[in-house]
């Protein structure tokens, strides 16, 4: 990505927020037709929610 920031993690309990956030930045290659999230909210996390972020963030990066 040359340097550049592919995607964050922003934590609720240090901003004080609901939820937390995992977010791309526009380097992540997600592109889906005309319209794509680029942000994600979190409560929780299961199994199944990290092996759709390594998919996600395997994408981003390919």
């Amino acid at each position: 990505m040359n340097g550049k920031v592919l995607c964050f993690f922003q934590e609720s309990t240090k901003f004080k927020l609901r939820y937390s956030t995992l977010g791309f930045h526009d380097v992540a290659k997600l592109d889906d037709g005309t319209m794509w999230a680029t942000s994600f909210a979190i409560t929780s996390l299961s199994e199944a929610d990290e092996a759709r972020f390594v998919d996600l963030i395997t994408r981003a990066v390919s």
